[in-house]
């Protein structure tokens, strides 16, 4: 389907989408399968954005500033590299998806949201530093243009004319709306890796959205098979954003238009972003958008209302970062987890980057 001058594409649709349902307690749910590259051999390439106390990215940091950690050992940095203000890296060129989410966003903020990223566009005049691209995450499939683009003015075009024929859902779905919507947001997203997999370079995939139902609390029973089924989900989500060389942004259109910004409810996904070790552990909390932001080295931007400030906040990790090389570690057993740290030598700086990984023996 042709619109301005873009070709869209259904890369997930809600048939397929079935198959990783998760009604907790159902039978007939199908595993997910393992990442689609697992990465068999041991390289490994992060993207580490190291920022200063106002949370600026910071360059012009060399090799020697850096210590990288796997499970708490400091292991060989086998290249490094940083790139700043910009620069085009032929190898490793960057794109910005911007993700609207039809599913999980009342129709007014989504609306709203529109508005704010053609704003955002607009400001380049019609020309845009990298190629963006645009998504719509529906009940109907994930909707994405099949090629991404430079030209800001076609961008905004497209948001016209396909935003207005979309319309998000209401708040009041329940429980099974709610585990129907998780469903429907874990299944796209890993549709979008798969997507972007064949695609060279780093993705900014930017989110807009309240998030999906974390369905985490103490009246939600997990059985021994629902905790599995979430830890290979947990596993298999990992391996899929790291092969598509995927940084993953939430931005809360709400912001602080709900009454909880700021409070209790907008942090807790903090009490899940330690990475999950065995199925016992697992919870749907795990996967929610802010835990799995944070693990694969992006932001949650969730208490302001200013959705045009956020994507720019978002995209400026892209203009200096390190691209740092290592030999992952091989795993005892299958999906042995790893944690990844990174410390620098100058006080007073923060890094963001992949938090850890799912090792298999042998690799």
């Amino acid at each position: 389907m042709s619109i301005g001058r873009s070709v869209w594409v259904c890369l997930f649709c809600f048939s397929v989408a079935a198959g990783w349902a998760q009604q907790n307690g159902t039978a007939g749910r199908s595993e997910p399968a393992a990442a689609s590259a697992s990465a068999s051999d041991r390289g490994m390439t992060l993207d580490v954005v190291v920022t200063d106390k106002s949370g600026k990215p910071v360059a012009g940091l060399q090799q020697e500033d850096f210590t990288l950690l796997d499970n708490k050992q400091p292991v060989k940095i086998l290249s490094f590299r940083g790139v700043d203000g910009g620069a085009a890296v032929a190898d490793r060129p960057v794109e910005v998806i911007l993700l609207f989410d039809e599913i999980n966003t009342v129709f007014s903020k989504m609306a709203s949201a529109r508005e704010q990223v053609k704003k955002y566009l607009q400001k380049f005049n019609g020309e845009l530093p990298v190629p963006y691209s645009i998504a719509y995450v529906t009940p109907r499939g994930l909707m994405m243009e099949e090629t991404p683009t430079r030209d800001a003015n076609a961008l905004v075009a497209n948001l016209d004319r396909i935003g207005n024929g979309l319309r998000a859902i209401t708040s009041s779905q329940g429980a099974s709306g709610a585990a129907e919507r998780q469903q429907w947001s874990l299944s796209y997203l890993r549709g979008l890796a798969k997507e972007l997999a064949d695609r060279p370079g780093r993705k900014l995939a930017i989110w807009i959205s309240p998030g999906w139902p974390m369905r985490t609390g103490p009246g939600m029973y997990l059985s021994a098979k629902d905790k599995q089924w979430l830890f290979d989900a947990i596993v298999a989500l990992s391996g899929d954003l790291r092969v598509a060389d995927i940084t993953l942004y939430h931005v809360d259109p709400q912001g602080m238009d709900v009454a909880d910004a700021g409070g209790m409810r907008s942090f807790y996904y903090t009490e899940f972003l330690n990475g999950v070790k065995t199925p016992e552990q697992a919870q749907n909390g795990n996967l929610s958008l802010q835990v799995l932001a944070v693990q694969s080295g992006g932001r949650v931007l969730n208490s302001g209302n200013d959705v045009a400030r956020d994507i720019a906040t978002c995209v400026a990790d892209a203009n200096a970062y390190y691209a740092v090389t290592f030999d992952s570690l091989p795993g005892d057993g299958p999906n042995e987890y790893h944690a990844i740290e990174i410390k620098l030598g100058k006080r007073g700086l923060k890094t963001l980057t992949r938090t850890g990984y799912y090792a298999q023996p042998g690799r």
